[in-house]
């Protein structure tokens, strides 16, 4: 089939046009995209949404608008759009299959974000594991434990078991037990345990300690107590109350029964 000069310069003329314009509007699509990200950001940001999750949403977004600029262009030029569209969905299920795990770790993560049952700082369990939170991410949370090791657990494995924040309220419940032999005074022991948290200034007096026989065990009368102190002082009071008992108890005479174990010879 021959073309003339004409018939060149018409079709050149048409596409080149068609081409200026699918550049124009692939061009402007995007100013308008990053302006139309831009705003929502601010929103995001007055709204104190969390950065990390307000970032992963205006880059979804972003994406999203950038894609139908592109299909928009190519239309334009009188590609057809609809067997691309087609290739999009099969090619995002195939990464959804193949990335169903990262996937879940995300979607754990925007959970974790929003619903916020800890934040950077917080000592929790949570995963299996207990520690203090350093970052909390879309793919996974990492914490610092007690002995300084690093743990990176996957946020699904966060999101799908029990969670427990020891840092969520201001105050925590210090509980202890100490037993005494059954030859010993009772009240005199009983007393002493009082005196022991009622002295203690970083124990809180509301609510009130609590000091009572909680069994009478086949060795020993155990006395529960349980006080209560600011977040920052549990640790201090729990290992110091039970240094002053040891050191109370020995001073009046008051015993700690201990596991015995007699041995018998028969000649």
């Amino acid at each position: 089939m021959e073309f003339s000069l004409d018939t060149l310069i018409y079709y050149i003329t048409l596409y080149g046009i068609k081409l200026i314009v699918s550049i124009a509007i692939f061009v402007i699509g995007k100013k308008i995209a990053a302006w139309v990200v831009a705003v929502i950001k601010k929103l995001m940001d007055k709204s104190k949404l969390d950065e990390t999750l307000s970032k992963f949403l205006c880059n979804v977004i972003y994406g999203l608008l950038l894609v139908l600029i592109v299909l928009s262009a190519l239309s334009n030029l009188g590609v057809n759009t609809t067997s691309f569209v087609a290739i999009l969905g099969a090619a995002g299920l195939a990464v959804g299959l193949a990335f169903k795990d990262t996937f879940a770790n995300i979607g754990a993560g925007v959970l974790l974000i929003f619903f916020r049952p800890f934040k950077v700082g917080d000592f929790v369990n949570a995963g299996g594991e207990s520690g203090s939170v350093e970052e909390i991410n879309l793919f996974s949370v990492i914490m610092n434990t007690g002995d300084n090791k690093k743990i990176i657990i996957p946020n699904s494995s966060v999101i799908g078991k029990a969670i427990t924040n020891f840092s969520a309220n201001p105050t925590r419940r210090v509980d202890l037990v100490f037993g005494i032999s059954y030859d010993d005074d009772l009240k005199l022991a009983k007393q002493t345990l009082l005196d022991i948290v009622n002295s203690d200034e970083r124990i809180l007096k509301t609510p009130a300690p609590f000091v009572a026989v909680s069994e009478l065990a086949e060795s020993s009368v155990n006395f529960v107590v349980r006080v209560w102190a600011k977040q920052e002082d549990y640790w201090g009071v729990n290992f110091d109350t039970i240094e002053k008992v040891k050191l109370a108890f020995d001073e009046k005479g008051i015993s700690i029964p201990f596991p015995q174990m007699d041995i018998r010879t028969i000649k």
